[in-house]
């Protein structure tokens, strides 16, 4: 029986914690000497199988939906996480983005959840989409404008600014097109025609630009793009184009988080959206046991897992 729940969270924490050691460090550095499996200590002087705030945050959000789609429940996870160390792989936050700091900060002082997030064109990182596939099996029979509203949500948090929101649905709706389709050609063209669409409403209409090469270029064309036109910065728009084009160009688990964490820059959190993208692709099965078997808290994961499978989105 397919627990997308369980492939979703475990890809997601095996691909940041093949990230974290590297994060920051150059392509090409790491081309010299490559990534080929769980390294200790590195950046944030952690040990080997940590993961980083992607995960944790996923985590949250993961937990929270286990009861029903709450959005300030949600919130006060994220809450616990940032002040309590709560869903971290060793009891302590060690690494967060300044935009998802902000946020929990005023999530903490009351404010309200929808508006909490920022909203700047500065604040487009990666910080909403990193942890945003878990909503993916919640929400796979609403329907799509509902699916929309709930992963704006979900992004405005943190991160309220249109293009996040657009990314993350990009993102989320690739992985649904997939998982009804299975085929990333498919699910890539569906992507397109939502983005086209979403694009025309006033509040993406100033979006174009930045979504340019994932709206114009064929799924052979983003496919066949060179690796030194993939950008893996926090930027959300880089972050999402180079988690695609790791999973259109290779053909296992292993595989594509592996050229994801090779990019460099912000490693853990390629890795992280990447690994989620394979798990729901290859399964949580096609993970590495040497992988699996030194991850931070790898039982609880599946625990969480295996509770929110037995919930109805």
């Amino acid at each position: 029986m397919v627990n997308l729940n369980k492939d979703i969270l475990l890809g997601t924490a095996i691909g940041d914690a093949l990230g974290v050691p590297v994060e920051f460090e150059h392509r090409q550095e790491l081309g010299k000497n490559p990534v080929v499996g769980m390294r200790e200590y590195g950046t944030h002087n952690q040990p080997k199988g940590t993961w980083s705030d992607d995960t944790s945050l996923a985590l949250c959000l993961a937990e929270s939906l286990c009861n029903g789609y709450d959005l300030s429940d949600v919130g006060n996870n994220f809450v616990k996480w940032y002040y309590e160390g709560y869903w971290t792989p060793h009891g302590k936050v060690f690494d967060v983005g300044v935009t998802t700091a902000r946020a929990i900060s005023y999530l903490q002082s009351g404010c309200k959840p929808e508006l909490a997030g920022m909203d700047r064109e500065r604040d487009n990182g990666n910080g909403s989409l990193m942890r945003i596939l878990p909503l993916v099996p919640y929400i796979l029979n609403v329907e799509p404008e509902e699916r929309y509203k709930i992963i704006g949500e979900v992004s405005s948090l943190t991160h309220r600014h249109p293009r996040s929101i657009l990314a993350c649905i990009a993102l989320c709706e690739f992985a649904i097109e997939y998982i009804n389709q299975k085929s990333c050609e498919k699910a890539y063209q569906t992507m397109q025609q939502i983005l086209l669409q979403l694009l025309k409403r006033e509040m993406f209409i100033e979006e174009n630009v930045p979504f340019k090469r994932l709206i114009e270029l064929s799924y052979n064309e983003f496919k066949a793009i060179e690796l030194k036109d993939i950008r893996s910065t926090g930027y959300v728009i880089d972050t999402l184009e180079a988690s695609l084009w790791c999973i259109f160009n290779t053909s296992s688990f292993k595989d594509a988080v592996l050229k994801a964490v090779n990019l460099g820059d912000d490693t853990d959190t390629v890795g992280a959206i990447t690994g989620a993208l394979a798990g729901i692709i290859y399964g949580s099965d096609s993970i590495p046991n040497e992988w699996l078997d030194v991850l931070a808290r790898k039982d609880d994961i599946i625990e969480l897992a295996n509770r929110l499978d037995s919930v109805k989105g």
